[in-house]
């Protein structure tokens, strides 16, 4: 299975989910792929995502919040994961946001609230314990977080440092299979989970 978690105000329609769901499509694999739409609430996210029973063979992929979200979830399941520019203390920074927001891919409405923050922070992972399952690609063109904080909170993880990029991964679709390597979807080096 690969978990696919989408960042704050994003959903299953990111260009991300939807080039790793088209992928999964072509390889006759669309059944063991799943983006779920993520509520505001962190504690609800994990709670959904928790209900679709992510195993030890499964892969989370997680771009930005999504990441936070994944290394949470692998720590706690022991599945793979694939991190995307992943916030790494996303408390602070979306503490701005507090308020009613708009979706990216629908301008629908949601609110963001103070005790989403407080759930940021009592969910906060210290440090990773089984490095081999992480694979992170950050951009130094990440125009929203910093690429050294995610090197540093992931160390004897695979990386992928790219030169430029930007948060969105606009050049994900070069990256792609190296992914589903990772996961397992692919032949290739796969990892030690």
């Amino acid at each position: 299975m690969l978990i696919y978690l989408h960042g704050f105000r994003s959903s299953p329609r990111s260009a991300k989910a939807s080039l790793l769901a088209e992928r999964m499509r072509t390889l006759g694999r669309a059944a063991d792929f799943v983006c779920p739409q993520l509520p505001p609430s962190p504690f609800a996210a994990l709670e959904l995502v928790k209900k679709l029973a992510p195993q030890p063979r499964d892969t989370l992929v997680g771009s930005s919040l999504g990441g936070f979200y994944a290394t949470w979830l692998a720590e706690k399941t022991g599945a793979r994961c694939v991190l995307l520019n992943p916030a790494v203390d996303p408390a602070d920074g979306l503490q701005r946001y507090v308020g009613v927001q708009k979706m990216f891919h629908s301008d629908e409405p949601f609110e963001f609230k103070d005790e989403h923050v407080a759930e940021l922070r009592a969910l906060t992972v210290g440090a990773i314990t089984f490095p081999a399952r992480y694979f992170l690609i950050a951009a130094k063109g990440d125009e929203l977080l910093d690429w050294r904080d995610m090197v540093a909170h992931y160390p004897g993880a695979r990386h992928k440092v790219l030169e430029g990029s930007d948060h969105g991964l606009a050049d994900f679709p070069d990256y792609l299979d190296e992914v589903l390597e990772f996961a397992g979807v692919l032949p290739g080096q796969g990892t030690a989970a």
